[in-house]
């Protein structure tokens, strides 16, 4: 400091060039470091991950209600949340597209009729047979479930639960429950385990082919689990991490080729919001009429 009030007495313009000099070096600094506090995978991390705060633009951040009963979390989080609402929208199309006016019904009833006859058709008599029909309304839930939950991930501020591994984990217990039912009632606790080896396998070979079976029967629900999750997770990934890729490089020439790339992305993002749905709901059909018809 003594040195630059020297250097002010002697030669008033150097000591304004320095200053001027020391200033902006300052501000460069100043702008590295706020560039490089910029942490891309804790805002990826941030993003996908489930939380007790939803963003809601009219009241800013909301905390839901922290719940601890019994040693055990009940807490509410916006995964939670997201499928309350999807759960409200499977449940007003279905009294919506139920109602009648005039014996008539409207658009709204037609498009579900079409959704219905698509999964009887296509995917519960063809995988499960003639017994297809009574597992009509669980494939048709599981489908409408799972592509409101996977379109509420587009939303704005919204969230993707299939995104997380627990709640694909439960809907795919879900299956794989149903799937065990469904074979007992067919043929019987009995028939249900005596097919679970294939018929004419030597005996000395139980003790082998036993466990293996078993284990696939185990595998199959956890394929279902992790195709939803790691293909809705993957999708959100990629969006975030090009909009990250704007504040990593700091150039105004990356704006327009990331939100190219994620306009991109989020129409394909939109049809695999379908296609998992489709996928997860078909492979549904399969396990059932593999345990229904196990020859």
């Amino acid at each position: 400091m003594s040195l630059l009030i020297a250097l002010m007495q002697e030669n008033p313009e150097a000591a304004r060039a320095a200053t001027e000099t020391a200033a902006a070096a300052t501000h460069a600094a100043a702008g590295h470091a706020e560039g490089g506090s910029f942490d891309a995978g804790h805002m990826i991390l941030e993003h996908i991950l489930d939380s007790h705060v939803m963003e809601f633009p009219p009241f800013g951040e909301v905390h839901l209600p922290e719940i601890h009963l019994w040693g055990m979390d009940l807490s509410i989080t916006r995964h939670i949340v997201m499928m309350w609402i999807a759960s409200l929208c499977v449940l007003v199309l279905a009294l919506l597209a139920a109602r009648v006016e005039k014996h008539v019904r409207g658009r709204l009833g037609n498009v579900v009729e079409m959704a219905v006859l698509f999964i009887r058709n296509e995917l519960a008599i063809p995988n499960i047979g003639h017994h297809g029909e009574r597992y009509v309304p669980l494939l048709l839930t599981t489908f409408l479930f799972i592509l409101f939950t996977n379109l509420l991930g587009l939303v704005p501020f919204g969230a993707t639960a299939t995104a997380n591994l627990s709640v694909t984990a439960a809907l795919a217990l879900m299956a794989f429950v149903m799937t065990q039912a469904a074979g007992i009632r067919e043929n019987g606790l009995g028939g249900f385990l005596k097919h679970l080896v294939p018929a004419g396998v030597p005996l000395w070979m139980y003790p082998i082919m036993l466990p293996v079976e078993i284990l696939g029967l185990i595998t199959k629900p956890f394929a279902l689990c992790i195709r939803l999750f790691a293909n809705m997770m993957g999708g959100h990934v990629v969006i975030l991490s090009l909009f990250g890729l704007i504040f990593i490089m700091g150039s105004w020439f990356v704006v327009p080729v990331s939100v190219g790339f994620v306009l991109f992305i989020n129409f394909l993002e939109l049809l695999v919001a379908f296609i998992q749905a489709y996928i997860f709901t078909m492979l549904t059909s399969l396990f059932i009429g593999m345990a229904v018809h196990p020859h």
